[in-house]
């Protein structure tokens, strides 16, 4: 693959040449909104794209590859930037390709369960359309994705545990490459043996393998009962143990979410609640009223064997809105706790049986490494996150931040883990591809030099040229 670094990008004649396919409103080089594009939600530089384009169709994707393909610019999809590694930064300057303006939402199939969407279709726009239906679309990463990015990050959150990831949920996508070519994989059927798996090569790949204009995905039922649950532990191994349990019985719960302590210090104060400082699981059941109840008692009693307490649950849904609510405001309820800090937001996984180990290592690096990371985690899946306080302009404090993310990255790796459950690769994890995926890492190259020989799609991530 080349090096883009090392050409020279007429931006002049490039946006003039986008300008006779696009109209003046879809093209943007305003500072502030290349500044918008240029960085997502972490701590990881800005770095601006030289033009801002706003299509409107797939056939207006492809154009916009066609003209980029022309010139040798980069292209970086752009979705809402609610990714956490650093994953919409033109670091090769280029264009920015924003799908915003692609949300409609296609066809229902609702016989089906099934229903295709404009990528730039958020999740919380999608719900609220097919909700008088009866059906809901459950993958829930916290912030208010977009479909598309969702998709190109394989996205999951805290309904992964029972509904699974992207990666299950995408039944087909509508592709531009780099080129402009315009592919269609997948399709409507439960099922296929025809050919390779094309969706699951785009699903996950960060944008560095095509564009994602359209998704296809599965729907579920609104079950007819729902319940959150809150319940505190006496120390993390406890709550951790509990999961492990519940998980083993098979009880089909939808969420188990675990926060440490100091998160739950820092929901109290933002959220405006009054939860005991202790490391407490969240959890939610689906399905019948019996069986929402059948689920809670069978949780509760696996739970008071580990000294649970508290435990309380609800089926209001103004109740289990707050509480979720306040699940997903922990990345800003975080950075309370250290005014001027930024949030250096990391995640790992491993097997439910190494799921206590990690944790417990990982508490005790944080505490000889002095670093203030409240912890949360899908812990039904064995994944987890911390959210680690900085400030990025101390070298000395943001090279123990590395080292400590580093060893964290090695440890899950180790137990037989990955580097990243959800959040992925991007520019910030590249250094722990190789270690978790060895001599597969050449075989990503390949398929990325034949489907973009110029590393022009998003240069600079899941690994470098």
């Amino acid at each position: 693959m080349s090096n883009l670094a090392t050409k020279s990008l007429n931006v002049p004649d490039l946006i003039a040449a986008l300008g006779a396919i696009l109209a003046p409103d879809q093209i943007s080089t305003n500072a502030g909104i290349r500044d918008r594009h240029g960085h997502d939600e972490s701590y990881h530089a800005t770095h601006l794209p030289d033009v801002v384009v706003f299509p409107q169709s797939t056939e207006e994707v492809s154009e916009i590859a066609k003209v980029a393909a022309r010139f040798q610019a980069p292209l970086i999809p752009f979705g809402v930037g609610t990714s956490l590694e650093g994953h919409v930064a033109a670091l090769k300057g280029g264009i920015s390709v924003d799908m915003g303006r692609m949300n409609k939402v296609l066809e229902v199939n609702a016989e089906d369960l099934d229903v295709k969407v404009e990528a730039g279709v958020t999740r919380k726009q999608l719900n609220a359309y097919i909700k008088d239906q009866g059906l809901f679309f459950p993958i829930d990463p916290g912030a208010d994705a977009t479909l598309g990015g969702m998709s190109a990050t394989r996205a999951s959150g805290t309904n992964a545990v029972r509904y699974g990831t992207m990666r299950e949920n995408v039944l087909g996508l509508t592709v531009v490459l780099a080129d402009g070519r315009i592919i269609r994989t997948g399709g409507r059927s439960r099922k296929s043996a025809a050919g390779y798996d094309l969706t699951r090569l785009f699903v996950g790949s960060e944008g560095t393998l095509g564009i994602i204009t359209e998704v296809r995905l599965r729907l579920y039922g609104v079950p007819e009962a729902m319940a959150a649950a809150v319940a505190n532990f006496p120390d993390i191994g406890a709550a951790v143990n509990t999961v492990i349990q519940v998980i083993q019985s098979g009880i089909p719960v939808a969420r188990i979410e675990l926060i440490d302590e100091v998160q739950i210090d820092a929901i109290n104060k933002y959220s405006k609640l009054d939860l005991p400082v202790r490391p407490t699981l969240f959890f939610e059941f689906h399905g019948s009223e019996a069986g929402v109840a059948e689920q809670s008692e069978s949780v509760k009693a696996i739970g008071e064997e580990f000294g649970m307490s508290d435990f309380t649950w609800s089926v209001k849904p103004e109740e289990r809105s707050k509480l979720w609510q306040a699940r997903h405001d922990c990345f800003y309820a975080g950075l309370q706790l250290r005014p001027g800090a930024k949030g250096c937001p990391t995640d790992v996984c491993v097997p439910i049986s190494r799921l206590a180990d990690c944790i417990l290592e990982t508490k005790e690096d944080l505490i000889a490494t002095g670093l203030l990371a409240p912890l949360v985690g899908h812990v039904g899946d064995g994944n987890f996150h911390l959210n680690i306080l900085l400030d990025p302009d101390d070298a000395t404090e943001f090279k123990r931040v590395k080292d400590f993310t580093g060893r964290l990255a090695h440890r899950a790796i180790a137990m037989g883990g990955t580097c990243t459950g959800e959040h992925g690769i991007g520019s910030g994890k590249i250094a722990f591809l190789e270690a978790e995926h060895g001599s597969a890492v050449a075989v990503m190259r390949q398929l990325k030099a034949a489907l973009d020989p110029d590393n022009r799609m998003n240069p600079g991530k899941v690994f470098r040229a």
